[in-house]
């Protein structure tokens, strides 16, 4: 209590008995003060972890709008050259899949023993490390878990991606993805529409389907990648119908004999005559004219 305008008059608080000191239980005091203790859960820790989440989730769904999902073509089960891909999130488990060790006679042990250890540890962290410090480098279980995991997901899918590419090579072959990219800017420089997976290519009937030839097809196993009827999955698999309006006669025998691109060659399977005989009958394999 203060009496006048004085600057140096002393100033007297009076307190009132009748006014209870309010308590506020649900309030948690400023964990600040409490050094190497950790803040409430709520508000404070989730309040921050949902702030973390929105951050990653904005920052995950304008990754996936500027880059878009390379859609591939049709599922063809008859095309036998075709090297199934996941997306580049699974490769890191579609490589561990690979090894013996979890597949073939232990692929109970690659499917249900591994993953159920891996998990199980992931809920024993908790548990096994129950000190209150927040510096990795003093939590020795939690931090080893995660940088193993870390090390592995990315050693496996380096691994898996660098074997794709190495199988693409060795066959000779063009990612779905790719060439549809391709066809797309040949056609957008030309001025046309681009080619869409939805309008299958106009396929040209067979011509003699019953030629003796067609048993040279079965012995060369042929329908393993150009399927049963021969039309097989363009681009990668080219049809063989129509194949005369393509290659010449000269071609057709240095294609079979010699192998191209992703077909293996024939010599050491057919006989002269037996080549002779098929490049012959597909010379034939034409468009009729219109």
């Amino acid at each position: 209590m203060a009496h006048g305008h004085k600057s140096n008059e002393k100033v007297v608080y009076v307190g009132d008995s009748r006014v209870k000191k309010s308590n506020h239980p649900n309030i948690p005091p400023d964990y600040t003060s409490y050094p190497g203790k950790s803040e409430a859960f709520i508000p404070n820790f989730l309040l921050k972890e949902w702030m973390v989440g929105c951050v990653v989730l904005v920052g995950f769904l304008t990754w996936t709008i500027a880059e878009g999902a390379p859609l591939g073509y049709p599922a063809d089960p008859t095309n036998a050259s075709f090297i199934p891909m996941p997306d580049w999130y699974f490769l890191f488990l579609y490589q561990f899949l690979k090894y013996p060790w979890v597949s073939g006679d232990y692929i109970v042990l690659g499917t249900m023993g591994v993953p159920a250890v891996m998990f199980g540890g992931l809920l024993l962290a908790p548990f096994l490390d129950t000190g209150k410090e927040r510096r990795f480098y003093r939590r020795p279980i939690a931090s080893s878990l995660m940088f193993l995991s870390l090390i592995a997901c990315v050693y496996l899918t380096v691994i898996s991606w660098s074997h794709y590419t190495h199988e693409m090579e060795a066959t000779n072959s063009i990612p779905e993805h790719k060439v549809r990219e391709e066809k797309a800017r040949e056609a957008h420089e030309k001025g046309q529409e681009a080619p869409s997976a939805s309008k299958p290519a106009k396929t040209v009937a067979l011509v003699d389907a019953n030629d003796p030839a067609m048993d040279i097809v079965k012995k060369a196993q042929c329908v393993a990648c150009h399927a049963n009827d021969l039309k097989g999955n363009p681009p990668q698999v080219p049809a063989l119908t129509g194949v005369g309006d393509r290659l010449s006669k000269e071609e057709l025998v240095e294609t079979v004999t010699n192998g191209r691109g992703g077909m293996p060659a024939f010599k050491d399977q057919l006989s002269a005559e037996e080549i002779d005989q098929l490049t012959t009958w597909l010379a034939k394999q034409k468009a009729p004219a219109e």
